[in-house]
């Protein structure tokens, strides 16, 4: 669990990263969920863009996402998603 100020700390790195996948009307698939694994494993944090075609819910969608990857949620402008997880490699420092 992250705290405040870590959770703080997380949304200004996402203010200068790009959005790397985009979930449209294919939804959330197995293969979309390994991926964004591989990613948060690789970056720690990822970015996702909900395309205004996809049926799922920003809500149901961020919920699977953490709950599936055992993930930690950021924040949610407007539709972009970005979530964390910690990584072995421990790629981001967060404050105590």
């Amino acid at each position: 669990m992250i705290t405040g100020k870590q959770r703080s700390y997380l949304k200004k790195i996402a203010n200068t990263t790009e959005a790397i996948f985009q979930i449209g009307k294919n939804g959330l698939t197995e293969n979309f969920i390994k991926q964004v694994d591989d990613a948060l494993n690789a970056r720690e944090i990822v970015k996702i863009n909900v395309l205004r075609n996809s049926e799922l819910d920003i809500d149901e969608i961020v919920e699977t996402l953490i709950t599936q990857l055992n993930a930690e949620f950021v924040q949610n402008i407007g539709r972009k998603i970005t979530i964390y997880r910690k990584s072995k490699d421990k790629i981001i420092k967060l404050p105590d």
